[in-house]
């Protein structure tokens, strides 16, 4: 390998030095403030085999992801050898074929790129990439998000390695307490089959519940019409099958997503290792490759137990999305509610709809959802007239969505350009449909990555969900990174993220340190984000033995 001393121009101010080892180049090079390489889920798994720890990070190919999407070209290939011909004129390589993740393994979201890119053509790519960074609109808020993206690079491949604590044994006991003995030939197991039994009977007939098309069908020859077999749709229902369906379809995701199978393929030694992708999504939410690691159901987090000696500190931001919709909006009254430490709902309720908290969390998750008609047009209305200048944030971003421009998170992070795409897409996305049930737009929502709909309302909700869940993103990107940093002199470590919250694994005399970091480490990253705001974002902390016992 080569290495060689850049300046702040990105260009080389030493000679080029062939090393034998990586490892042993970075150990003799303690004076090196940051690394600049082509990916960082390439380097450092073998720097972490082998006991090597960097501070600070420039990802060139996940710089490169952020500069296409900057510039309107989100979904460009990404690579160091693509960025190279672009920069050259010359033909641009595809990126290398993503690929699943083997249960248990190490290895990175892409296999090493087949063209080999010289250090020299790599220093090219990086000088030009600063000078890209020059021209955008906020070059300072720009260089941040790709330092705060390297950070999350640095942070999943560490959290890749040190795989979140699970007991097999109490996994195993909790299968069976859930769902009974296991079949031989891999059936379902007896509760699922007794539950399946009973949906039968109460149609008459034998029905798959495994089969939505044989329920909904089931359904209509008893005379009743469903569209789906969705949760919200058929709770209501008055029918005898209805019960056990519900039964049957938690259970069967359980043993699916998290039963026997699972256990055997992704927990090793005692450790759950999924592979974290930051900016899994174009919002720069955070994906796992394979495991499922951010759809644990809570009575799975029972088999989440900390080592012996040791505990989970589990922090969850309070009012996240809303908070920095104050902080990017610059509402001085919202930002004045957003400072406090106590419930945001509450206190919006209590300026803006008469102390009726319900409605004040409809109409502050409806401006940023997209919950704009019926009540919640109403409800925008009363938030409109208490808080002005948060409103018409994210209604600027969704006129500019409907347009087909582009939007920008706070930092910088762009949403892709209109583009065609199906229905099917934009629900295997999670975006609200028409047919989504009340209140269905309070959650976040995923969006696949290059997505943007045909429809302008879609793309307009994309919009003006995009600039704040995807500040959010940016911000909980800077957390990592300070939380990591203060932790470095600990034993210990980051095990789990996922939106709004994260866990660390360590000895339980220094709980209350990690406790402490976390909250200052929210504090800093809000100032880096955001420059001075009144706006904080406070964590709800609890110290457990056992994940499930934290909410």
């Amino acid at each position: 390998m080569e290495v060689a001393a850049l300046g702040p121009d990105g260009l080389l101010t030493g000679p080029v030095v062939r090393e034998g080892d990586l490892a042993e180049a970075v150990r003799a090079r303690p004076e090196v403030t940051r690394w600049v390489w082509r990916s960082t889920a390439d380097v450092q798994p073998r720097l972490l085999a082998a006991g090597v720890r960097v501070d600070r990070c420039y990802d060139v190919e996940a710089a490169e992801a952020l500069l296409l999407g900057h510039e309107g070209r989100l979904g460009e290939p990404r690579s160091a050898a693509a960025a190279l011909a672009r920069l050259r004129g010359g033909p641009v390589p595809p990126d290398p074929p993503s690929r699943s993740a083997e249960p248990g393994s190490q290895s990175s979201l892409f296999e090493p790129s087949p063209v080999h890119l010289p250090l020299g053509d790599l220093v090219e790519v990086y000088a030009d990439q600063q000078r890209r960074h020059e021209a955008t609109a906020h070059p300072e808020r720009m260089r941040l998000l790709t330092a705060a993206e390297s950070a999350g690079m640095l942070v999943a491949s560490e959290m890749n390695r040190s795989g979140l604590p699970w007991s097999a044994d109490v996994h195993r006991a909790l299968l069976h307490e859930l769902l009974g003995e296991r079949y031989a030939g891999g059936g379902e197991p007896r509760r699922l089959a007794e539950l399946a039994d009973e949906v039968s009977t109460a149609f008459g007939r034998r029905v798959r519940p495994d089969l939505p098309a044989d329920v909904v069908k089931a359904f209509a020859q008893a005379g009743i019409r469903v569209r789906s077999t969705r949760r919200w749709e058929i709770e209501s229902l008055d029918h005898p099958a209805v019960k056990p369906l519900l039964e049957y379809k938690k259970l069967y995701r359980i043993w699916v997503a998290h039963g026997w199978s699972w256990l055997q393929d992704w927990v090793r030694d005692g450790r759950f290792r999924p592979e974290y992708l930051p900016g899994g999504t174009v919002t720069g939410r955070w994906v796992t490759n394979g495991g499922g690691a951010l759809q644990i159901p809570k009575v799975v987090r029972r088999a989440v137990v900390a080592d012996p000696g040791w505990r989970l500190v589990v922090a969850d931001a309070a009012q996240m999305e809303p908070r920095v919709l104050a902080a990017i909006s610059r509402d001085p009254v919202f930002m004045e509610v957003a400072g406090r430490a106590t419930d945001l709902y509450q206190s919006v309720s209590d300026r803006a709809f008469s102390g009726d908290r319900a409605q004040a969390k409809l109409a502050v998750l409806g401006a940023i959802y997209g919950q704009t008609s019926g009540d919640g047009l109403k409800n925008l209305a009363a938030l409109r007239r208490r808080f002005p200048r948060a409103v018409t944030y994210v209604d600027d971003a969704a006129r500019a969505g409907e347009e087909g421009r582009l939007v920008r998170t706070w930092l910088g992070r762009t949403s892709p350009p209109a583009a065609g795409a199906s229905q099917d897409a934009a629900e295997e996305a999670g975006i609200p449909q028409e047919d989504d049930p009340p209140g269905a737009s309070e959650e976040p929502h995923q969006w696949l990555p290059g997505y943007a709909s045909t429809n302008s309302r879609a793309r307009g909700r994309f919009a003006r969900n995009f600039v704040v869940q995807g500040s959010a993103a940016d911000w909980a990107l800077l957390l990592l990174a300070a939380l990591r940093r203060a932790c470095a002199d600990l034993a210990a470590e980051l095990v789990f993220f996922q939106h709004d919250e994260v866990v660390v694994h360590c000895p339980a005399a220094e709980a209350d340190t990690v406790v402490a970091a976390i909250q200052e480490a929210s504090s800093l990253a809000m100032r880096l984000t955001f420059g001075e705001t009144p706006v904080r974002i406070p964590f709800t902390t609890a110290v457990v033995e056992c994940y499930a016992d934290a909410k």
